[in-house]
């Protein structure tokens, strides 16, 4: 048993002054609107003068720290045990499109990392798939030999492979693949929203230049996500809503942002957050695995390399690939930027994010719920990340 004694609780409607967190095994077990010893024979921790949030998750992030998702081997295992110190406490490891082989081991690679998760690591969530049917006039950074259509289409060369192929791959591997993102527009695409929608899949719109009523038809057909929203996206005019605008007005959707700042005006962010609530908003990082290397530093989004710069990552011709935010930057923009309050930061960081994950026992500091928490000192900064109720990361003293 153990006792987080003194500091700051951020609950979902409130946030305690001086409260007192009881774990036992692994669980929150109580929570004191005061400080208190806790019951005899429990280590005591005191976090007076710091607050306690629930664990971050980050349903759309590549790497980190020079590890992407989609090197092989044991990097997604590497990745989830650098999450922790950026008060991370489950994440979707998140693929770019790539071809079948590739995405056949990634799938594989997630499901091991998340079966055999040492204690110290982030929750392997299921996979987020920035998928080959999104939209190549919206692509981004996302490579267009990858990229095909939805069924019925075949592929274009001989001895190339298909939409078949890859939605084998993931049919083969349903249980590690979690979110998919799509462009809804495309030949086929509803169909595709409707298929991977029955088989249990969450489907996201993204990389789409679909129009209002295609990115309307498309929630109907059952997609309940907006992959960073605004970016990469039709965006809202006089005479056209576009995808931005169907995801804003529909409550039946999720939308990530991404809360560096940059991808997204903190204004933007604020409006997005007004219209949708934090009950709909997420945040994310789009992080890459130059998040945490030196500006200059070189690392890798899939296949490319990319470019760390002072404010993002980059190809080399200067086309944004994806971030380098950690998601306890993420937060500390919402509260100090954006001017989201404590609760409905740690509400899109957290709640938001494992409600739309179906994640029952995690996401919010309650009665019953793991004791994934992260601990915040001066200037929001992490101090402490528990998994479980066990010290996955602490800050150097």
């Amino acid at each position: 048993m153990m006792v987080l004694a003194g500091a700051g609780l951020v609950l979902p409607d409130r946030v305690v002054e001086r409260g007192t967190l009881i774990i036992e095994h692994g669980r929150i077990a109580a929570i004191e609107s005061r400080v208190v010893d806790g019951p005899a024979g429990a280590t005591r921790i005191d976090c007076a003068g710091h607050l306690i949030v629930p664990g971050f998750i980050d349903v759309h992030v590549h790497g980190v720290a020079g590890f992407d998702v989609l090197d092989g081997g044991t990097a997604v295992a590497e990745v989830a045990s650098r999450l922790p110190r950026f008060g991370v406490t489950g994440f979707c490891p998140t693929s770019v499109a790539c071809d079948p082989g590739t995405l056949a081991a990634f799938l594989t690679s997630v499901a091991t990392a998340a079966s055999e998760r040492p204690l110290k690591s982030a929750r392997v969530l299921p996979a987020h798939l920035e998928s080959n049917f999104i939209n190549p006039d919206w692509n981004g950074a996302q490579p267009r030999r990858c990229l095909r259509l939805p069924p019925p289409a075949t592929a274009a060369d001989p001895g190339d492979y298909g939409a078949a192929e890859i939605l084998s791959v993931i049919a083969d591997h349903r249980p590690a693949a979690g979110i998919i993102t799509l462009a809804p527009e495309l030949p086929g695409g509803l169909d595709l929203v409707r298929a991977l929608t029955a088989a249990g899949h969450r489907v996201s719109i993204g990389h789409s230049g679909a129009s209002y009523d295609e990115a309307r038809a498309a929630i109907a057909a059952g997609a309940c996500h907006a992959t960073h929203l605004f970016n990469r996206m039709s965006s809202i005019t006089s005479r056209s809503p576009g995808v931005a605008g169907a995801v804003l007005e529909s409550d039946a959707v999720a939308a990530e942002i991404i809360c560096d700042g940059f991808h997204v005006h903190p204004a933007l962010v604020a409006l997005a957050v007004r219209q949708k609530s934090a009950r709909r908003m997420m945040a994310i990082t789009d992080g890459t695995s130059g998040a945490g290397l030196p500006v200059g530093a070189r690392a890798r989004l899939g296949e490319q390399e990319i470019i760390v710069t002072d404010r993002s990552a980059v190809l080399a011709d200067g086309t944004l690939a994806g971030s380098i935010l950690t998601m306890d930057a993420a937060f500390r923009l919402l509260v100090e930027q954006v001017g989201v309050s404590l609760p409905d930061a740690a509400r899109m960081c957290s709640t938001t994010p494992a409600a739309a994950l179906g994640l029952d026992d995690a996401g919010e500091i309650a009665a019953g719920r793991t004791a994934d928490l992260v601990v915040l000192g001066a200037g929001l900064r992490v101090r402490q990340t528990y998994l479980g109720g066990i010290a996955a990361w602490e800050h150097e003293r």
